[in-house]
């Protein structure tokens, strides 16, 4: 019933057919509220952090793994709010996403440190888009909540949700994120 629920869930805000970036027409305030509820409404964003709480739940330094993502959210955020551009983030986006999927689907296992080297570039990419359109500090401190409620509600999803599923739901994140990086 839970599994039932969790996926049910995901699948609903999976479904948003709202995008995160200013590219596509949209603005953005820049208030606490906003902030926080940016990561939500692009699914890029959504997925890469969701991913990256249920990889994180098996590896050797599972405990390091999400809090090094936030952190490095601010760092990504602090670059784009410095005006910091970087080449090909959208796609470099994407492949974070599909990136996390594979790792999820194979149960991949990554050494400790290249596993938090990883989380933390692909961390970086996600915040500097998002300092970009967030500039302000209000709408960072929500941004970087609503990171930290996915990646560890991605960690629940993680642990109470069998492998199989787990496996099944990191072949759907690969496969959005392929369809993602086709897109931009």
């Amino acid at each position: 019933m839970v599994n039932k629920s969790a996926i049910a869930i995901v699948l609903a805000l999976a479904s948003s057919a709202a995008t995160a970036h200013p590219q596509a027409g949209g603005a953005h305030a820049h208030d606490f509220i906003s902030g926080f509820a940016h990561p939500f409404t692009g699914l890029d964003h959504l997925l890469a952090m969701l991913a990256v709480g249920i990889w994180s739940v098996r590896q050797s330094n599972a405990k390091w793994l999400p809090a090094t993502f936030i952190g490095m959210v601010l760092v990504g955020v602090l670059t784009g709010v410095a005006g910091l551009t970087i080449p090909g983030l959208e796609t470099g986006i994407a492949v974070t996403v599909a990136t996390m999927g594979v790792l999820i689907a194979v149960a991949a296992r990554l050494p400790a440190a290249a596993g938090l080297a990883m989380v933390g570039v692909f961390a970086v990419l996600h915040g500097n888009a998002h300092g970009h359109e967030l500039p302000a500090a209000a709408s960072a401190f929500g941004l970087l909540l609503a990171s930290a409620v996915l990646v560890y509600g991605g960690r629940t999803l993680g642990r109470v949700s069998p492998a199989l599923a787990v496996k099944v739901s990191g072949a759907a994140i690969a496969a959005t994120g392929v369809m993602l990086a086709a897109t931009v």
